[in-house]
């Protein structure tokens, strides 16, 4: 059996019609891949990042976490956080922060 490789553009953006369920249901089952939405539908699926990108995003995450640690203003999150944003987009940064206040008056 012949395996044939396609090569697709990075980042794949697609419109899908799926509901929150089934965009959770998508990502939990291809976790080796970036999925996020914009407030259209429009899916974006990004392939991991090679090493040059991957070592800058942890030394970002790396001072942004040793920030939040030694002000204690709000609670930071790495690039595995997808958050629901008000305009319905899903995105998943590749770092994020929230006050404190403003976490803990969120509901689960």
């Amino acid at each position: 059996m012949d395996i044939q490789t396609i090569n697709l553009p990075n980042p794949l953006e697609l419109t899908l019609d799926l509901t929150d369920d089934q965009f959770y249901e998508l990502c939990q089952k291809n976790q080796d891949l970036k999925f996020e939405r914009n407030r259209s539908g429009v899916l974006t699926i990004m392939s991991p990042t090679g090493g040059e990108t991957s070592h800058r995003n942890f030394n970002i995450a790396v001072e942004f976490g040793i920030w939040n640690k030694q002000n204690q203003l709000g609670i930071a999150f790495d690039s595995s956080g997808g958050f629901k944003l008000p305009n319905g987009a899903d995105r998943s940064p590749d770092v994020s922060w929230i006050r404190s206040d403003r976490w803990f008056s969120l509901t689960p």
